[in-house]
């Protein structure tokens, strides 16, 4: 199989991992990365025996496949339509930009270009995830009636140009569509400012699902790191960790009869708890994995530009629903 060319932009907390887990990666050869931290790219680089560019424009201009853009929120559009105008795939770390009017532009551009445009919702590849993904889908819940999702913890200083909701709530946001299948009807949310003056670093958000109910609870104020995913359903229930990997089922057991006066009742028995069994692996290099595998077949990645887009609209609802009180 014929080696593909990648590169990195961007060497932070995100792409330092990107860089590895390439040079991991069979038949993948990185060949460069680009960070304006001197310091930083010549160690990533020096660790990975590949080149260092100061200007990502330099790295483009080699004989590439891919890049993974890896920069701050304020920056991926500007260096995506640079590297789509190279003619280069690409995977943007998640969101895909900082407006909707942008992403719309980077997956308009993409496609006129003809290159892979893939969005780094990584949560979209936790084993966890998928395996609650072939449940849902096989009805073993039944009708899911809601799904709660919590995601809290400290604030990470290295985030100086997004809030609360476009940082870490992207991600259960992008997973209620992959779970659920639809779009929300209608969207509200409280949220506010408790310890960072100039952004949200709190946020409720309550979305309805044409029948299905979604609570997503989010802040960098909980001392304690939580991300947590529950699922109920008309025969069952469904706990999912995200940082553990694990997945509990607990099956409904009850039977449809009528009590001494003929009124209908339901009458339930002790629930059925299962351990399911979860084959553990690193959400990011499944995630490198897809979006390669897209290229070389010339597919679609898990996550494309437009589902980055449309996660970008649901957050643009969110923010006018707060803003509105």
């Amino acid at each position: 199989m014929i080696s593909m060319k990648v590169g990195v932009i961007g060497t932070g907390a995100m792409g330092k991992n990107h860089a590895r887990v390439y040079s991991e990666l069979d038949s993948v050869e990185l060949v460069g990365i680009s960070d304006k931290d001197e310091k930083t790219g010549k160690e990533i680089s020096g660790k990975h025996k590949c080149r260092y560019f100061r200007d990502y424009k330099k790295l483009l201009s080699r004989d590439i496949d891919a890049v993974s853009v890896c920069v701050p929120t304020s920056l991926h559009y500007e260096i995506g339509m640079e590297v789509i105008r190279h003619g280069k795939n690409l995977l943007i770390e998640k969101p895909l930009a900082e407006n909707v009017k942008k992403a719309k532009e980077l997956v308009e551009a993409a496609e006129k270009a003809g290159v892979v445009l893939a969005v780094g919702h990584i949560e979209r590849f936790n084993p966890a995830v998928q395996e609650l993904k072939k449940i849902i889908d096989s009805g073993k819940l039944g009708k899911v009636t809601s799904i709660i999702a919590r995601r809290v913890g400290l604030f990470p200083p290295r985030i100086k140009d997004a809030n609360v909701i476009l940082d870490i709530a992207v991600h259960d946001i992008d997973v209620f569509r992959y779970l659920i299948g639809k779009e929300p009807q209608d969207i509200h949310a409280s949220g506010g400012k408790a310890l960072i003056n100039d952004r949200e670093d709190y946020a409720d958000i309550f979305m309805k699902y044409n029948g299905t109910n979604g609570f997503i609870e989010v802040n960098w104020i909980t001392p304690v790191k939580i991300r947590m995913l529950n699922v109920t359903g008309t025969k069952g229930y469904a706990s999912l960790n995200y940082i553990t990997q694990a997945l509990r089922l607990h099956e409904n057991v009850y039977e449809k009869t009528y009590d001494e006066f003929g009124d209908f009742v339901l009458r339930f028995g002790d629930s059925i708890e299962i351990s399911v069994d979860v084959k553990k692996y690193e959400p990011l290099k499944a995630e490198l994995q897809n979006f390669i595998s897209a290229i070389r077949k010339g597919g679609k990645p898990l996550v494309t530009g437009e589902d980055g887009l449309e996660v970008l609209k649901i957050i643009e609802r969110v923010m006018k629903s707060i803003e509105g009180g």
